[in-house]
C-alpha cells in the first residue's frame, strides 16, 4: 500500500531537519578541529626567532595568512584593549578577527553592506559564547565615524578595513581620536602595483562588480595606503605573503620585534586569479595581464590630486 502525500511531507520534511541538523553538527565539530590546530601553531611562535611577520603567518578562519600574524603582533606588542572592528565581513566565517575572537576572546564589532549576513550572526553554534555584535550598513565617507562610534570601544585593538572599492577614501575620513586602534589591517590591490599612489576615485555607491566586469578594478594601491596611514601616525609593517592585506601599526607600539618597512621591502605581489569574464566566470588572467585588463580606467594619483588613467 502506497504512502499517502502528508505522510511524504511529513518524511521528507523530517529528512530536511535531520540532514540540516547534521550539517550544523559537522560544521561545528569543524570548527573545534580547526581551533585545536590553531592553538598549536599559535604556541608554536613562542619557539620561533625572526621579526619577519611572514613566518609566523596561518590560516584557520582568515582567506590567507592573516590569522598569524595577528597572533605574531598581538603577542609582541603592547595593546590596550582587546577589541577589534573589522568590516567588509559577509557572513564572518572567513575573515580577520574570527580566530582572533574564539581564540583569544577580543571583543568585536563587525559590519556588512548585506542585513541576510548580519541576521544570519544568531544561527551560528557558537555566537553566544562570544562578545561580537554586528551591524549592517553600507559605508560611506559620510556615515563612517557615526557607526564606527556606535561600537562604543575607545583605543581599539584591531581595524580591519576591506569593502572593496572605497578603502583609501574611508580610511582617510576615519577620525582615530577616540579609536586609536593598535594595528590597522587594510586591503590592497596589489594589481596596481608597488609605485604608484593611486585609489580608484570616491563613488558612494561604489560596488566593485558593477564597476568593471573584470573584478580587478578597486581599492587602492599599497604606497596609496601607506601614504595616509603615514599621516595618521602609522608604520607598514609587512603584508600577507599572497598579496592581498597590509599591516600599520601605531608609531609609538614598535619595537625591535615589530618594525616598521619600506613599501619595497613589505609590498607582495599577488598570484591569485580572481578576475572574470563579461559573464561574470572566471578568466583566470595573471601577471601584468590583469592591468592589461583595465588599462584606460580612471584613477587618482594622491601626490598630485590629479585624476589619471591605469
Amino acid at each position: 500500500m502506497g504512502l499517502g502525500h502528508k505522510k511524504i511531507v511529513s518524511l521528507l520534511s523530517g529528512l530536511k531537519t535531520f540532514l540540516r541538523s547534521r550539517l550544523k553538527q559537522s560544521i561545528f565539530n569543524e570548527d573545534t578541529r580547526l581551533l585545536a590546530i590553531g592553538t598549536m601553531l599559535s604556541k608554536q611562535q613562542f619557539q620561533m626567532v625572526s621579526s619577519n611577520i611572514n613566518d609566523y603567518e596561518f590560516k584557520i578562519f582568515s582567506q590567507w595568512g592573516d590569522d598569524g600574524i595577528i597572533q605574531y603582533l598581538i603577542k609582541n606588542l603592547s595593546i590596550e584593549n582587546t577589541t577589534f572592528i573589522e568590516f567588509g565581513v559577509e557572513d564572518y566565517l572567513e575573515s580577520n578577527t574570527r580566530f582572533l575572537m574564539m581564540h583569544d576572546n577580543w571583543s568585536g564589532f563587525i559590519i556588512d553592506g548585506s542585513n541576510k549576513f548580519i541576521k544570519n550572526l544568531k544561527k551560528y553554534k557558537w555566537y553566544w559564547k562570544y562578545d561580537l555584535r554586528g551591524k549592517c550598513a553600507f559605508i560611506t565617507k559620510d556615515n563612517i565615524n557615526s557607526i564606527l562610534l556606535s561600537s562604543g570601544f575607545k583605543s581599539l585593538g584591531i581595524l580591519s578595513v576591506d569593502i572593496d572599492g572605497n578603502d583609501y577614501h574611508v580610511l582617510e575620513e576615519i577620525d582615530l581620536g577616540v579609536l586609536n586602534p593598535s594595528i590597522i589591517i587594510v586591503e590592497y590591490n596589489a594589481v596596481f602595483g608597488k609605485d604608484r599612489y593611486i585609489t580608484v576615485p570616491y563613488k558612494e555607491d561604489f560596488v566593485r562588480n558593477n564597476m568593471h566586469y573584470s573584478n580587478l578594478y578597486f581599492g587602492a594601491s599599497l604606497p596609496a595606503f601607506t601614504h595616509v596611514a603615514n599621516n595618521k601616525g602609522y608604520a607598514l609593517v609587512g603584508c600577507t605573503i599572497a598579496g592581498n592585506n597590509a599591516y600599520f601599526v601605531r608609531r609609538d607600539l614598535l619595537n625591535k620585534n615589530v618594525s616598521e618597512l619600506s613599501i619595497e621591502e613589505a609590498f607582495k605581489d599577488s598570484k591569485f586569479r580572481e578576475s572574470r569574464n563579461k559573464d561574470y566566470s572566471l578568466s583566470y588572467l595573471r601577471g601584468d595581464t590583469r592591468l592589461a585588463e583595465i588599462k584606460g580606467m580612471p584613477v587618482i594619483n594622491l601626490l598630485t590630486g590629479e585624476e589619471e588613467e591605469i
